[in-house]
């Protein structure tokens, strides 16, 4: 089990790491190893997310997420096979958090009696201000 939150918890035969090989300059070794690490987790189908966690989460994930509810990492900014599947799963666990914290509900508030009356003198001070830019009149 790998722990997110004190209530979230994946298993891990839920993550699927798939080894592809990482684009990039690299020499002749890069053109013979798979460094680079593309996970998959099925957020639809996790029995450890809740639907609400899901729907933040599909939000979150924005692109990296399938149609099908597939979450799809790919990491590949290392060279080594291991760091690349720490960073992997390490990014899941981060947009799983950040998805698992529902948003604070907004309260409607209304402008005080106060700020109307200064609002209001404000644009009557500026509309003075226009008036006094007219040409002279047969008076001044």
């Amino acid at each position: 089990m790998i722990p997110i939150t004190p209530s979230i918890a994946l298993p891990e035969s839920e993550i699927e790491e798939t080894f592809i090989r990482s684009p990039g300059p690299g020499g002749q070794h890069v053109n013979k190893t798979e460094s680079a690490v593309q996970l998959r987790f099925n957020a639809r189908k996790s029995a450890s997310l809740s639907n609400a966690v899901y729907l933040r989460l599909k939000t979150l994930a924005g692109r990296r997420m399938t149609g099908s509810g597939v979450m799809v990492i790919t990491a590949n900014r290392f060279r080594s096979q291991e760091r690349n599947r720490a960073d992997a799963l390490d990014r899941l666990i981060d947009l799983i958090r950040r998805a698992a914290v529902a948003p604070k509900p907004r309260r409607a508030t209304k402008p005080t009696q106060g700020s109307k009356r200064r609002h209001l003198d404000s644009k009557r001070q500026r509309g003075d201000i226009k008036k006094g830019r007219g040409k002279p009149g047969p008076q001044d």
